[in-house]
């Protein structure tokens, strides 16, 4: 037989699901912001020489 549980007690860990999901928001945010700011940090001239050399063919200097 199928038992009849009333809405309120299916919702008793909605609460904590919302928080979980706001903090996920939350991080997601952050990370967005913190990848946006090293995306736009200047190449050091030194890591720019690397990649010059590494794309020049073998036998070139």
């Amino acid at each position: 037989m199928i038992e009849h549980v009333p809405m309120e007690d299916h919702r008793k860990g909605a609460p904590a699901l919302d928080e979980a999901r706001l903090r996920q928001q939350a991080i997601g945010v952050k990370l967005r912001q913190m990848f946006d700011e090293v995306v736009n940090e200047a190449v050091p001239d030194e890591f720019l020489e690397i990649l010059r050399k590494a794309d020049k063919p073998a036998g070139e200097k």
